[in-house]
């Protein structure tokens, strides 16, 4: 497409507008993502269940290594949680502390 047809602010030839993405979009595709990797999850958990012993602060417990490893990898994403929310707090109070400052 020519630059100078958009410049003039000629209407496009019909079939060429490119429409922008929007949230509900975005969220679908994060849906079939996160539904892709759940069947790969339920696949692994299906293929590892062999009993482990697992010990944790002198408690000690037998599950299938699928689930067991689930649920280290779910601590593990809700410890980069915690930290994730501890910085966007400390971020927004530095932000808030900016806007109350007095401007010179």
């Amino acid at each position: 497409m020519d630059p100078d047809i958009r410049r003039t602010g000629a209407p496009e030839p019909a079939g060429t507008t490119k429409l922008k993405p929007t949230r509900i979009s975005g969220t679908w595709v994060a849906v079939l993502a996160s539904i892709v990797v759940l069947v790969f999850l339920l696949i692994f958990i299906l293929q590892n269940l062999t009993s482990t012993t697992i010990h944790f602060l002198g408690i000690a417990a037998t599950l299938p290594l699928g689930v067991a490893l689930l649920f280290a990898a779910i601590g593990g994403a809700v410890m980069v949680a915690l930290v994730g929310a501890a910085r966007i707090l400390q971020l927004r109070r530095q932000a808030k502390r900016g806007l109350r400052a007095p401007s010179r």
